[in-house]
């Protein structure tokens, strides 16, 4: 039943509690028979050997479990659900897990730390949350540490996420003291028992608490009228509010985006949890009242809205590709439409190929078990399709919809690879291959002078974690020569130019003429293909094409420094062509050297990755952390102070940020901590292209 089942993200900062509370989540639900700790290395969720080792998620890992309501409103009670979930990674380095798991879901739980609030990763998945339009609940973690406020993270919160916060519990305690929360829509004390946290234990609301909870409820009640007449008016007129119009109304809020609940737990402690897993059924959208996926019909050119129907046409996204090595390629999917089963033909609606489910799993983290059909909500991994990608559309041929496609951030930082014998250059290239598969934001290509393999990602960590695997997983031994920055380069000026070809290739004469006009776009715009000569009967649509590949294939391989373009805008003017004499090979070379010329006159730069760099330092150490930026480049934006530390957001050059966590813990004794990712490419200072 849809009504029963939810798709459900956990996201928060590196460190927030994610794993762990997910964790708690498999135990309470029956789904695991212990507790993983991440602590210790043995987190169900983080099954891959580096995150065990490291201690972070590195990849989203996806489980169902089922949750029975025994407590609780009416209609809810007593009915089993199914809850999807999918554990995000925290660090910025793999903010593409994070972005194509909230593309598939329906809900989300933001998690954030009672000491620090909000931080600058949980501002990033805020972010695409909203972009996806994604319901969400907030989960203040770790209440039991010291320096816990819980009322100053949801101060945090609404300054800093820009939304409306609303109380559903108050901690009883905390820090060291840190025994239960009030539930403010039952009115009631909540404990945790049992050497695991099982067992819940209520009572009433004790009469040294009863003032403040009140008052909370009171915030709970004024928040919610904003948005529901049937609150305002029950309150307005005396009348008691039921628990079950309060949740119902709350429901409503969250299912526009209009209020995030907030509760409160100490999860490695064992407690909250299990409010957490009845708010998630509570407040978080079944599938078919989630904002339905957009789509663009390819034949009728339309844009149009796809209802999850189970007995509608099929109609899936790929949101994920991870290698197995028995397997194959295991594609995750979203089913929004339809049903598919094992053994069925499926179409990839983008590349226009047949391929063959030749079996359909749901996964519990590396594990996995049968699924007789994927239906429309659901989530599951099929087997068998060897040409689909992340972002791919998969459904059938009579109903040729495209989904929406995900974005994802530019590879800011690269490194060179050797293998260790000159025999392993195919393998290693054949493990990059199936990397940069699974990875989206992991691009490599080969250096024509020098013959090296160089890969690109996101960040140190990102490709650290990449060269491991090749050495661990796939045992390969490989050198990685030092991290490089990822530049590109752009125009300043304008310059239009006319190239002609010609060249006589076994036999038959190849000739083609093109005109084009090259000039700089807005800075952050990307590049631009335009070609405004009209397509007559005399220029085979072929033609069309390969100027455009011709042109799309010199931007990627830059103008003077040969990185890839930025922000350039090309429009095609003019074409000269012969039935005779005219090619497809002609056109695509022609266009290619004339964009070369008309880039080489359009004044080129080269641009340089900005970081936007997030640093958390005690009082007592922001002057010289402060120092430490302006020094490599940077300049400081803004900051913020908090009881137990301040927070600095700044910019710096991606070049001069090499080894900067190790200056940053010698200025700070260690205790100063720092994150950062891309924030946009500007011209390179004094740089004078050759």
């Amino acid at each position: 039943m849809l009504k029963n089942m939810r798709n459900i993200g956990i996201m928060a900062h590196i460190d927030a509690g994610k794993t762990t509370t997910t964790e708690r989540i498999l135990y309470y639900t029956g789904k695991s028979h212990r507790i993983g700790e991440v602590d210790d290395g043995e987190a169900i969720m983080d099954w891959m050997e580096q995150e065990q080792e490291r201690g972070i998620t590195i990849q989203s890992a996806a489980t169902t479990a089922w949750w029975r309501k025994e407590d609780g409103p009416a209609e809810s009670s007593g009915s089993k659900y199914q809850i999807n979930i999918i554990d995000t990674p925290g660090h910025v380095d793999f903010t593409a897990e994070v972005e194509r798991s909230l593309r598939v879901l329906d809900g989300a739980v933001a998690i954030f730390d009672a000491v620090h609030g909000v931080q600058p990763q949980t501002e990033t998945v805020w972010r695409q949350a909203e972009r996806y339009r994604v319901p969400c609940i907030g989960y203040v973690n770790k209440m039991d540490r010291a320096g816990a406020d819980f009322f100053s993270v949801l101060d945090n919160v609404a300054s800093r996420l820009g939304v409306k916060t609303a109380a559903l519990q108050i901690p009883i305690g905390s820090e060291g003291n840190f025994e239960g929360v009030i539930d403010l829509v039952e009115m009631r004390e909540v404990r945790w028992e049992g050497s695991e946290g099982e067992r819940q234990s209520y009572s009433p609301v004790d009469p040294s608490r009863r003032q403040l909870a009140l008052l909370w409820r009171e915030k709970l009640i004024d928040a919610l009228s904003a948005f529901s007449d049937t609150v305002t008016e029950k309150y307005l007129a005396g009348e008691e509010l039921e628990c079950v119009l309060l949740r119902r109304e709350l429901r409503k809020a969250v299912l526009r985006r209009s209020l995030l609940p907030m509760f409160a737990g100490a999860s490695r402690r064992n407690m909250g949890v299990q409010p957490l897993i009845d708010a998630l059924v509570d407040y978080l959208p079944a599938p078919d009242e989630a904002v339905p996926a957009q789509g663009h019909h390819l034949k009728k050119e339309e844009d149009l809205s796809i209802p999850c129907d189970p007995l509608g046409p099929p109609l899936g996204l790929v949101f994920k590709i991870q290698n197995d090595r028995e397997a194959g390629s295991l594609c995750y999917v979203r089913m929004y439409s339809g049903a598919l089963k094992p053994g069925s033909v499926v179409f990839n609606i983008g590349k226009k190929k047949r391929e063959r489910a030749n079996r359909i799993l749901r996964m519990h983290s590396n594990k996995s078990e049968p699924m007789e059909e994927l239906a429309a909500g659901d989530i599951g991994v099929i087997i068998g399709m060897k040409l689909a990608q992340t972002g791919d559309t998969v459904g059938s041929e009579g109903w040729p919809v495209v989904l929406e496609k995900m974005k994802f951030p530019e590879p800011v930082i690269s490194v060179s690879l050797e293998p260790g014998t000159m025999s392993d250059q195919e393998r290693l290239r054949e493990i990059l291959a199936i990397l940069s598969k699974e990875d989206p934001t992991f691009t490599t290509k080969e250096n024509e002078e020098t013959g090296q393999l160089i890969i690109s990602g996101m960040g140190e960590l990102h490709l650290d974690v990449l060269v491991t695997r090749i050495l661990k997983e796939y045992r390969l031994a490989v050198r990685a020569g030092n991290p490089q920055v990822t530049y590109r380069e752009s125009v300043e000026k304008r310059a239009d130019h006319t190239e002609t070809f010609s060249r006589v290739m076994a036999g038959k004469e190849n000739a083609a003429s093109v005109s084009l006009v090259v000039e700089g776009a807005g800075r952050g715009t990307g590049n631009k293909y335009a070609c405004t000569v009209k397509s007559r009967a005399g220029i085979p649509g072929g033609i069309f094409d390969a100027v455009e590949r011709g042109v799309r294939g010199a931007l990627s391989s830059g103008i003077v420094m040969g990185y890839p373009c930025a922000d350039v805008a090309v429009t095609v003017t003019g074409l000269d062509y012969s039935e005779l004499t005219g090619t497809e090979f002609a056109f695509e070379a022609c266009a290619s050297m004339a964009f070369d010329e008309a880039a080489r006159a359009a004044g080129p730069v080269l641009l340089e990755p900005i970081m936007a760099v997030n640093l958390s330092s005690p009082g007592e150490f922001v002057g010289d952390v402060m120092s430490l930026v302006t020094q490599r480049g940077g300049s400081v934006l803004s900051m913020e102070s908090k009881p137990h530390v301040d927070e600095i957001k700044a910019e710096a050059p991606m070049a001069k940020m090499f080894g900067f966590m190790t200056s940053l813990r010698s200025v700070s004794q260690g205790r100063a901590a720092f994150t950062m990712e891309f924030s946009h490419f500007e011209k390179k200072a004094a740089h004078k292209p050759s």
